[in-house]
């Protein structure tokens, strides 16, 4: 009896010691889960504020999709774009960044680039057509066609530029990752794609709406300031859109210029990136208050001076030799609404 009491008393000893070691593992794998996790959020914090230009562009360009369909088309056909946005994210481009980072990570910056020329022509074309407008008016357009027909091309067309947008979105993104694990990897673009296309579309939806929003409120207000908010709402949605636009437009200059000067840099040409910085370090000295912000400011104009001369400089090449060379390899394509 005494020996068996002797091996009970050691297989509770060691089962004692096997659960100090599994707490210690718990704790261990608690801590490194936690940081871990720390890691994917802050690199998906990072990838999401270096795409914030794109984002915004997204943002400020997909409204005009739904100008002169029905009211009560509006937030469907918001809803199959964001549905679509979200498969292109996470179906395709998720995918495609992780195989070309890992089999092709010297492409990643060439095709960078490749974006940043695309935001650069983009923001350039928006300035070019306030001044030299050609194109048919969406109220044209809405006049010519029947609005099943409208509907179907606009969507068409929404879908096709938010694929371009994501493809940037996704490939900056991978760019700012800094954890070398494929599955960390993958965490992170996801994050990035839910969360922005989200944010997008969810900001999208409540801009489309928000003139009818401020409709309703004048009629359904008891309250006079509640009236008189919704009129303002009605009157001031045209200029908020307006502005919404410029930013978009500005912030694709911006960090279109950015995106190829960082590339140049990578690429082994560090005079633009050089010059930049000294220039927005000495301006930044030159001042008393808020310096972090100023270094900021001017680097961030300089990149979208850089943007805007690359954009106009495209343009005739896109229009003249791209678009031509497309239109003839996809005829099928040209009923498709440009961006």
């Amino acid at each position: 009896m005494s020996g068996l009491l002797a091996l009970l008393d050691d297989v509770a000893a060691i089962a004692k010691l096997a659960a100090t070691q599994v707490d210690d593992l718990a704790g261990q794998a608690a801590k490194v889960g936690a940081k871990v996790g720390a890691t994917v959020l802050d690199d998906a914090a990072k990838a999401g504020a270096k795409a914030a230009g794109v984002v915004i562009d997204d943002a400020a360009v997909t409204p005009k999709y739904v100008t002169g369909l029905p009211a009560a088309r509006e937030l469907p056909i918001v809803w199959k774009i964001a549905r679509a946005s979200f498969f292109n994210k996470l179906v395709i481009l998720l995918p495609a960044a992780l195989l070309l980072n890992a089999f092709l990570p010297w492409l990643v910056t060439p095709l960078l680039m490749l974006g940043g020329c695309y935001l650069c022509f983009e923001g350039a074309e928006k300035i070019w057509h306030v001044y030299h407008p050609h194109e048919k008016s969406h109220a044209e357009e809405a006049e010519t066609l029947d609005a099943a027909h409208l509907e179907e091309q606009r969507v068409a067309g929404a879908i096709k530029t938010d694929f371009i947008l994501s493809a940037e979105i996704m490939t900056i993104s991978l760019a700012a990752i800094e954890n070398d694990d494929w599955v960390a990897a993958a965490v992170v673009l996801a994050i990035v794609a839910i969360g922005i296309t989200a944010l997008v579309y969810g900001a999208v939806a409540l801009l489309v709406k928000m003139d009818d929003v401020g409709l309703k409120l004048t009629q359904i207000g008891r309250l006079t300031a509640t009236r008189a908010f919704g009129r303002w709402l009605v009157k001031s949605m045209p200029a908020i859109m307006t502005t919404i636009s410029v930013i978009g437009t500005v912030a694709m200059l911006w960090v279109g210029g950015n995106i190829i000067v960082h590339g140049l840099e990578v690429l082994g040409w560090h005079w633009p990136y050089d010059t930049i910085h000294d220039i927005a370090v000495g301006v930044a000295a030159s001042v008393s208050v808020a310096q972090g912000f100023v270094e900021w400011l001017v680097t961030a104009s300089l990149d979208g001076v850089i943007g805007i001369c690359l954009g106009l400089t495209l343009i005739p090449v896109v229009n003249r030799l791209i678009a031509p060379t497309f239109g003839r390899l996809f005829p099928e394509k040209q009923d498709t609404p440009s961006h």
